[in-house]
């Protein structure tokens, strides 16, 4: 019976050895969050515009134009879609 209890009290202090390893990461952890929340300057929320669908004016001119080269005038802007 002398290895099985040797055994089993090996066990139980590798779990527990294991658990305070696992709850001291834990409160580094948190240390470290706090910390840096508290330290760290925030960062700036970038705002994205919503684009639409729409071209805008100088685009629409810029196409227009290139189409009236390419077709040498017979050619003619009716609709602009993104694909």
């Amino acid at each position: 019976m002398q290895p099985l209890n040797e055994a089993v009290s090996i066990m139980i202090v590798g779990m527990i050895t294991v658990f305070f390893i696992l709850f001291a990461i834990v409160l580094i952890g948190n240390l470290i969050i706090t910390l840096s929340n508290k330290y760290l300057p925030e960062e700036v929320a970038v705002v994205k515009i919503k684009k639409t669908n729409e071209p805008s004016n100088n685009t629409y001119a810029a196409i227009e134009k290139a189409i009236d080269l390419v077709t040498k005038g017979k050619g003619k802007v009716t609709n602009i879609k993104k694909i």
